[in-house]
């Protein structure tokens, strides 16, 4: 059954809208920005409208959250694209090979490691970025910003993976445009395309620092409980 317009699909809209605005101020093409939904403890009925709205890339915090909505969706709205933009645990590499196509959060060698061994039992090869701790926060995952060069090279020569990317999450006391930077330029002397960059709040400077994702929850969604 169709499922009717709502206030989600139409905060949807805007926020293309937007987006669109900002890679407009950037002077960027408007197709190198994809719009990740950040549906995390969010269930079916609060998905289904952005669905029926044609949105079909989304991330999820928790690996065991997302097995218990997505993979029913999946069968039934195809070219579903999920990503994992949450914390990983080693003992949950397993199941997120299995079921995101894209993880933002590499942040370490025991989960560099624990990928690699299942994508290779898998075969299968979800997108990778690592995650950096731009504000070198104690209570936040991530790479520090002075280790993030030795970490990659040993996610490439250590454990064969092909890291496309950098993730970040500014510090919520500070204005986020130093750290959009700092990933951009650590990315840049990498070679690394991807930037996982902007939430709801400051995706806009993100298309300016060149984000290729950004992660927008609540601006579509509504306030978590």
């Amino acid at each position: 059954m169709p499922v009717l317009k709502t206030a989600t699909a139409e905060r949807l809209v805007a926020i293309r809208g937007e987006i669109a605005d900002a890679c407009e101020d950037a002077g960027r093409d408007r197709g190198a920005v994809t719009l990740v939904a950040i549906s995390k403890t969010f269930g079916e009925t609060d998905i289904l409208p952005v669905l029926e709205a044609g949105q079909r890339v989304f991330g999820e915090n928790r690996v065991q959250e997302a097995q218990g909505k997505w993979p029913v969706l999946r069968e039934e709205y195809p070219g579903i694209e999920l990503h994992l933009v949450g914390p990983l645990q080693s003992n949950k590499a397993k199941e997120a090979v299995a079921l995101f196509d894209v993880i933002h959060t590499v942040d370490r060698a025991k989960i560099a490691g624990a990928l690699a061994d299942e994508m290779k039992k898998q075969n299968r090869k979800p997108r990778l970025l690592v995650q950096v701790n731009t504000g070198a926060e104690p209570q936040k995952a991530g790479v520090l910003p002075e280790d993030t060069d030795r970490f990659l090279k040993e996610c490439r020569e250590k454990f064969g993976l092909n890291i496309e990317g950098l993730m970040c999450i500014p510090p919520v006391n500070e204005g986020p445009s130093a750290h959009f930077a700092l990933t951009q330029k650590i990315a840049k002397r990498n070679g690394l395309a991807l930037l996982s960059m902007g939430m709801s709040a400051d995706f806009a400077i993100a298309i300016k620092f060149g984000a290729t994702h950004v992660r927008i929850g609540s601006a579509i969604f509504g306030e978590r409980d």
